[in-house]
């Protein structure tokens, strides 16, 4: 993983800018900031793909339990 750069799609039609134009691989829109052009996905699209893990908090429930001896 050294510093192979990544294989991102630049259009390099009219208007493009000198940098060049970097669109979403996943629904064709161009992105903008540094993160998603890095990635090659918009923050809609690769929150499609990648979804946040269950929150832990929202596991939490209440066991029942027996009574300790001499209590």
């Amino acid at each position: 993983m050294g510093d192979e750069p990544l294989a991102i799609e630049i259009d390099s039609g009219e208007g493009a800018t000198a940098r060049g134009r970097v669109r979403c691989r996943l629904c064709g829109r161009p992105l903008t900031g540094a993160g998603s052009r890095r990635t090659g996905l918009g923050p809609a699209c690769d929150a499609k793909l990648h979804p946040p893990g269950p929150d832990i908090r929202t596991r939490r429930h209440e066991v029942e339990q027996d009574t300790l001896p001499g209590v």
